[in-house]
């Protein structure tokens, strides 16, 4: 039987109430069934993910382990994976028509390229709203231009795509990182090979309450523990991995990217340990600074003016001001629906 030129590797873990909807979008693709493969990986699920997918066992792989965490269940589902390609999806989102279709016609257009992704959309399960996201979109090879490497931000797992030859350098995934794998292999993937990203929206990022890394809402203590040591591992592995290459980390753009880094696992630890209010504000003016070439001026303008509340709101409060600010939007929305009633009555 010849190899599959993509791998669909669909990572779940308890989200049976997601995971068939995730597998039918992968399906209903344009796309032929010989030319791919779906490998389910169930990270020892104790819901009733089994049952759900067992009608789909003549069209996917289902493999079953013992829990440990996203990049246990990516490294187990990529030794395993045989297409040319390797496309990612979380079980809880799901993919748009004509994705693989775009992914293969890109991969084979830029032979060079080591992963494709494209723009973000999301779903707010709770409302039934959508809503585009907006983070740049960068190709080539980012090393070779400090301002993209900067610029570059990380996109979520159902985003990504990457060519297994390239993928198999980053492999294993160190297994501490119970989530953000996805984000270890965008962010090292730029070191050997250029990328290439596509402004369509292929696919739906859910944000239904409990998502382990982006959320909606308010996050409980447990999730916000995880989500900090996973971030902090994340730029440990990142470093060493680099150094362990023979990369120069004190070169200027790699020194940069560092201090990127350390922004990240700093504000990662203040959610273990809540920082007083001179030493949050420090941070996020910093933070501004440093970040400044992934944002607009409005989203700057923010956060100057949260530094400047969080001396008086402190770290637990000041998420408040996003609150109020939003508020206030809502409210002039709303007055200018009701102006714009009145004028057309």
């Amino acid at each position: 039987m010849s190899a599959p030129m993509i791998s669909v590797l669909i990572d779940t873990y308890n989200y049976g109430r997601y995971i068939e909807q995730a597998i039918e979008s992968v399906l209903d693709q344009d796309f032929p069934a010989a030319e791919r493969e779906i490998l389910v990986v169930d990270d020892g699920s104790t819901d009733d993910t089994p049952d759900r997918v067992r009608k789909y066992c003549t069209a996917i792989r289902y493999l079953r382990k013992t829990n440990g965490g996203q990049a246990s269940a990516f490294n187990y589902g990529l030794e395993r994976a045989r297409g040319e390609i390797v496309a990612l999806l979380d079980a809880d989102d799901y993919w748009l028509p004509g994705k693989l279709r775009r992914l293969a016609e890109v991969f084979e257009r830029h032979p060079e390229a080591g992963m494709v992704y494209h723009q973000l959309r999301y779903r707010y399960e709770k409302e039934g709203r959508v809503e585009d996201g907006a983070g740049p979109l960068i190709s080539g090879f980012l090393p070779a231009n400090m301002a993209d490497l900067l610029r570059y931000e990380c996109f979520p797992t159902s985003f990504l795509a990457f060519r297994r030859s390239v993928l198999k350098v980053l492999l294993p995934i160190p297994e501490e990182l119970t989530i953000m794998a996805d984000a270890y292999l965008s962010r090292l993937v730029l070191f050997l090979a250029p990328i290439v990203s596509l402004p369509e929206f292929l696919a739906m990022y859910r944000l239904h309450g409990t998502n382990l890394f982006l959320s909606a809402g308010p996050v409980e203590r447990a999730r916000e523990e995880v989500r900090a040591r996973s971030t902090m591992a994340l730029a440990r592995s990142g470093r060493r991995w680099l150094r362990e290459r023979g990369y120069d980390l004190g070169r200027m753009d790699l020194r940069m990217l560092r201090r990127h880094w350390e922004l990240e696992m700093e504000k990662a630890r203040f959610a273990l340990r809540h920082p007083g209010n001179v030493r949050f504000c420090w941070h996020l003016l910093r933070s501004t600074r440093c970040f400044g070439a992934q944002t607009n001026w409005k989203h700057r303008g923010v956060t100057y003016l949260n530094a400047a509340g969080s001396l008086v709101m402190g770290y637990e409060n000041v998420h408040r001001l996003d609150e109020w600010r939003g508020a206030i939007k809502r409210t002039l929305m709303g007055a200018g629906r009701e102006h714009g009633r009145e004028i057309s009555a």
